[in-house]
């Protein structure tokens, strides 16, 4: 049995998985934003709730970029002070446990990469949309993380550029699902301004409101993945997150890539997309792989096979 840790903005999700992927537990807490000190106490008391002596290993995903081969998690995301610990060091020397530990939007991309939409493919873009875009890049087979390991860091990448300012928009802002739905949510006074599945009722019906601010979303994401088809030319780009199992989202992004193409008929990319099979557990099934491949190598077989 393998305990899988997913650490998440609001909160911590957890797993306990077997070599087939199966989950056969799972659970969450709040997430501790304060310091290491309170962070740490949360993680441990989480680790230490669990049988230890059944537990082979524990694999993590977590906001930031990761050094998978040492443990090092850098800048952290939304846990700042996470910069430059050595998480998977301190579990590993505390229970004496192999620990693995990847970046949330690579553990995502791993998800679809072992079991999932693009795991036919040897070269493909997962996109994971949620309060920025996470991205993952494979080719041949493999998570590509380049020299600085920020390879498929896509909400960094700009949008525009003001010139006189030198200000810029940035994919990572403008492609946010989270603030898309809290625009809709605001326009159409609904009380809770997270509420997707409210937001999502309105642009399958059709609101002109809704789906002004929808289509508006889609346009600039289908922007973003002619200029990666152009850049990385991937056999298919994988859409996720949690609004990636609304159909509508996929059936929108490829009207606005054809709309791009018709005022644009330079354009001679013509990007597969497809959604993706893992939605609020993907980082958990891409964290479990991450393990594998840590401790076994590349070619870790699908447990179907």
């Amino acid at each position: 049995m393998y305990l899988v840790i997913d650490i998440g903005g609001t909160f911590v999700k957890y797993a306990l998985m077997n070599s087939a992927a199966q989950i056969i537990k799972k659970a969450k807490m709040t997430t501790p934003k304060t310091n290491l000190i309170d962070f740490e106490n949360v993680l441990f008391t989480l680790i230490e709730e669990h049988d230890l002596s059944a537990i082979k290993g524990i694999a993590i995903s977590c906001p930031g970029t990761i050094d998978t081969d040492t443990g090092i998690v850098y800048y952290g995301g939304s846990f700042p002070f996470l910069h430059e610990v050595n998480l998977k060091r301190r579990i590993e020397e505390k229970y004496g446990i192999k620990v693995s530990i990847e970046n949330d939007a690579k553990c995502a991309a791993l998800a679809e990469l072992w079991l999932g939409s693009v795991k036919d493919y040897e070269d493909s873009v997962v996109l994971v949309l949620g309060s920025g875009v996470g991205g993952g890049i494979i080719i041949d087979g493999k998570v590509h993380r380049g020299v600085h390991l920020s390879a498929g860091e896509i909400s960094y990448v700009m949008n525009e550029l003001n010139l006189q300012t030198k200000e810029a928009t940035y994919f990572g802002l403008i492609c946010s699902a989270v603030e898309m739905v809290k625009r809709i949510a605001a326009i159409k006074k609904i009380e809770d301004i997270t509420d997707g599945v409210a937001v999502f009722n309105y642009i399958n019906n059709k609101d002109p409101e809704a789906a002004a601010i929808f289509d508006e979303y889609c346009l600039h994401l289908a922007t973003q993945i002619l200029n990666l088809s152009y850049i990385l030319d991937p056999e298919v780009v994988a859409i996720g997150g949690g609004i990636s199992a609304q159909p509508v989202l996929l059936q929108r992004i490829k009207w606005a890539i054809e709309e791009i193409k018709k005022m644009n008929p330079f354009h001679m990319a013509t990007p597969k997309v497809v959604a993706c099979k893992f939605q609020n557990d993907a980082n958990l099934y891409g964290a479990l792989y991450q393990f594998f491949i840590s401790n076994e190598g590349e070619n870790v077989l699908s447990p179907n096979k």
